[in-house]
């Protein structure tokens, strides 16, 4: 199969053939907490998390959403972007009443070019508010739900106090679905103990509910966080470059062609990842997928089976 010259359904051909043109995201800090954070399930936050909650580029942080989006927009012009999505990416953007996410989410739709809006938040800030409000703005919008999931081993999810259990992600996913929202799951690969048996497990898992996409990075070790604490006093083993392409190219032939790839590496702020440092080459990592991938004659969903 081939989507644009490409062995995977990635976000990029979804978006050129959805809007007719390239479409660009920029991130917004819209100055949400986390209940992971706040003292509802916890102070400490997930064990990888960044102290800004996942934000690091939001480039304007404490500015309203029209000037963070207006000043993003005017980087669209390196990038050709015919549109844009509004990101809202730092820490749980569902974590509000209906009030304040509706005044915040509808600031996006002053702008012009506009081609949709992405929330990240957790499954288990996903209730009937919430469902309201996203109803509003996709009478506007186009609007798709990112949801922390990580890995399907309860385990591990435990270990990085994620703070909730499979069943609620599965049950979040199909509220969102029936309706009519796309939502797409995070997943980090090499975290502490996991196997490949494990990461693709995560992928035959994720294919059984209804999501409709997917990002997917290497786990990173950040300054000041637990995991940071863990790292030191254990030097639990990272994945190196080769050893990710490997498990993506294997994840990407399990998981179902249908599935819209939004992510297949990712980094963070150079001044706060202590490893692995191959991650800030994303070309290169990405080069190597394809490379592998193309060198099997194979593709997104060659192996899937439901």
């Amino acid at each position: 199969m081939n989507w644009d010259f490409k062995p995977y359904y990635s976000l990029d051909y979804f978006l050129k053939k959805k809007f007719g043109v390239k479409v660009a995201k920029i991130s917004v800090d819209a100055g949400f907490t986390c209940p992971n954070r706040d003292g509802r399930l916890s102070f400490s936050g997930c064990s990888f998390c960044s102290g800004r909650g996942s934000g690091d580029f939001a480039l304007y942080k404490g500015e309203s959403v029209i000037s963070q989006l207006e000043k993003g927009k005017q980087n669209m012009k390196k990038w050709k972007a015919g549109g844009f999505v509004a990101y809202f990416q730092a820490y749980t953007n569902t974590y509000a009443p209906p009030d304040v996410l509706r005044d915040i989410y509808f600031q996006a739709l002053e702008l012009k070019d506009l081609k949709g809006v992405a929330i990240a938040t957790r499954p288990d800030c996903i209730d009937e508010d919430v469902i309201s409000v996203l109803k509003e703005l996709a009478q506007k919008t186009y609007v798709w739900v990112e949801l922390g999931f990580q890995t399907s081993n309860e385990n591990t999810a435990r270990a990085i106090n994620r703070g909730y259990k499979n069943e609620v992600f599965s049950k979040a996913v199909e509220t969102l679905t029936e309706n009519g929202f796309d939502t797409v799951a995070h997943v980090i690969f090499g975290l502490p103990g996991e196997t490949e048996e494990d990461m693709m497990n995560t992928i035959d898992f994720l294919n059984k509910t209804k999501i409709k996409g997917i990002k997917i990075q290497s786990l990173h070790i950040l300054k000041n966080t637990p995991l940071a604490r863990e790292f030191e006093e254990t030097g639990f083993r990272i994945l190196e470059k080769e050893e990710y392409i490997n498990l993506v190219c294997k994840a990407l032939e399990r998981l179902s062609p249908d599935i819209v790839v939004h992510r297949l590496t990712g980094d963070g702020k150079k001044s706060d990842v202590i490893a692995p440092k191959w991650a800030f080459d994303k070309k290169s990592v990405l080069n190597g997928v394809y490379k592998t991938l193309t060198a099997k004659n194979s593709w997104q969903g060659r192996e899937f089976v439901l």
